[in-house]
């Protein structure tokens, strides 16, 4: 399998939040696009799916930008529905909101019915840990992709955040993981 290093779709939704994403534009675009390459690894999904993965990919973490939050689930979930309504999508919204409330859960999502959610939880964990979970994915794609599409600093930033919200809020600081 190669590595996509460019998603049209991807690109097209991230260009109008580069000024508010600011200096973290290309950390969070490339993680982005490694776990989406992850997910794509996982399943070779329909062009539907495949569309609904991108959106959720584009829109999981942004609410660290639109909002200034560790705390971002609810202002991502806003940011994709408004997306969705502007561009007539409204009937993926449940399963869109599913996919970005879940993807830090840190157990599997069990929901048959939305077999998404738990492929991108999956996709997200191998890059979040850096690619040190697998969930699958094999270690030589792993790292083709980790070559391919640079940190630029993501996870730095990661631990800047949490560290100031522990800062601000020691008994809760990941307020976005659940059981």
């Amino acid at each position: 399998m190669s590595v996509e290093t460019q998603i049209p779709l991807l690109d097209e939704i991230l260009a109008p939040w580069k000024p508010v994403i600011g200096d973290d534009f290309e950390g969070y675009k490339n993680h982005v696009t490694r776990m989406l390459n992850f997910c794509f690894y996982l399943t070779i999904p329909s062009e539907e799916e495949r569309k609904k993965l991108i959106i959720a990919a584009a829109f999981h973490d942004i609410g660290i930008w639109s909002d200034n939050t560790v705390d971002y689930l609810s202002p991502s979930i806003k940011q994709a529905n408004d997306y969705l309504k502007a561009n007539n999508l409204q009937e993926w919204t449940e399963e869109i909101e599913l996919i970005i409330n879940e993807h830090h859960k840190l157990r599997p999502f069990k929901n048959k019915r939305y077999p998404l959610v738990e492929l991108f939880r999956r996709g997200d964990l191998v890059d979040f840990s850096l690619g040190m979970i697998k969930c699958g994915v094999s270690p030589a794609f792993i790292t083709d992709v980790k070559k391919a599409l640079p940190n630029a600093g993501f996870h730095k930033r990661l631990v800047q955040l949490t560290w100031l919200q522990i800062k601000k809020h020691p008994l809760n600081p990941a307020p976005m993981m659940k059981w």
